[in-house]
């Protein structure tokens, strides 16, 4: 079986664009103390550029080659380093405390698979860190604006909330936001936003 997301990226076009997500874009002066920053599922690497134009020494994450040979080439477009490593988010042994924050946007998996990188996510940031992370909730199967079409690959609020606890939610959100990132996110979208604080 192919890699469709090395397929899906394997273009000239940045297929979400070249813009940070408008989540991370608004809340990344709560990482202005995490200066080493993991992105999971970075795609294309568009929010990974972002926060090293930030000033943030950043590591992207990525199942596809193509998608980080992207990133690579938009972070030398933007006079910033990326480090890219290629790596399968289900089998992905994330170093304990390697990081002060992680982010992820988007990051599809089916929902038996949802909590382990939920936990690696965790996992990878120092006690104190942060988390911050924007999904498509179970409601994006009726809007058809993005994300997948099988509502088993989509995020339940209620299953967020039980895996951050003992942990310090600093914003969460569960609703309707617009989202226009290049050609495969257009109009109004229903996410889940999480910002936490590890324990």
């Amino acid at each position: 079986m192919g890699n469709k997301w090395h397929e899906r990226f394997d273009t000239e076009e940045y297929i979400y664009g070249e813009e940070p997500n408008s989540f991370i874009k608004s809340e990344a002066g709560r990482l202005r103390d995490c200066p080493a920053v993991v992105c999971f599922a970075e795609g294309e690497g568009r929010n990974a550029v972002f926060l090293a134009k930030k000033g943030h020494k950043v590591t992207a994450l990525d199942y596809a080659e193509s998608g980080l040979q992207k990133t690579q080439k938009l972070a030398e477009k933007n006079q910033v380093k990326v480090e890219t490593k290629r790596a399968n988010l289900l089998e992905y042994e994330a170093e304990a405390d390697q990081f002060d924050a992680a982010v992820m946007v988007f990051g599809h998996f089916y929902g038996q698979d949802q909590k382990n990188v939920f936990e690696k996510l965790l996992k990878a940031v120092k006690p104190g860190g942060i988390i911050m992370l924007e999904v498509y909730s179970k409601e994006q199967i009726e809007y058809g604006t993005g994300g997948p079409r099988d509502v088993e690959m989509l995020y339940d609020p209620q299953d967020m909330l039980e895996w951050s606890r003992g942990h310090h939610i600093i914003h969460f959100f569960y609703g309707e936001q617009v989202r226009e990132e290049g050609i495969l996110h257009t109009g109004k979208a229903h996410v889940i936003q999480l910002v936490l604080k590890k324990n």
